[in-house]
């Protein structure tokens, strides 16, 4: 069971649906992994074609194996619109430490909606169940305690 922080790089989306009828959408991203959720910028008159480029963390102590991501316009005068949600699987970033930018797809309704584009890094927690001990380290090993016969 992995333990660490997942980094994720929000760098852009295109071909959203720009369903505004007097000016361009003000996308933004809602990333969710189990219980931790972020929220990116709203990138205002963005259109179809936002960029972010933003950094999320978020704590892995499980094994819960997916990130959403959720696409959503956001509305003055009425609740944001959902363009789209990705659900991108972590098992190749939690055993390979990084994927760089790929681009997933958007799918809203069972339909093609737009791409994300994302890079993930997984940073493993230091395991001190192994006997490693920062501690122990510092204070010396065997060759100090040698020089001492």
């Amino acid at each position: 069971m992995p333990r660490g922080t997942l980094e994720v790089v929000l760098i852009s989306a295109k071909g959203l649906e720009d369903n505004d009828f007097l000016s361009s959408i003000d996308p933004y991203v809602i990333l969710t992994y189990r219980a931790q959720e972020r929220k990116s910028n709203v990138q205002e008159g963005a259109g179809s074609n936002p960029q972010w480029n933003e950094t999320f963390l978020f704590t892995v102590s499980d094994s819960a194996s997916e990130l959403t991501l959720r696409v959503m316009e956001k509305d003055k005068f009425s609740s944001d619109d959902n363009l789209g949600e990705a659900i991108i699987p972590l098992d190749a970033v939690l055993e390979e430490g990084s994927i760089p930018e790929s681009v997933y797809k958007l799918v809203k309704e069972d339909e093609y909606c737009g791409e994300i584009k994302v890079a993930l890094t997984f940073t493993p927690e230091r395991n001190h169940e192994q006997g490693y001990n920062e501690e122990e380290e510092s204070c010396g090993g065997w060759k100090e305690s040698a020089r001492d016969f």
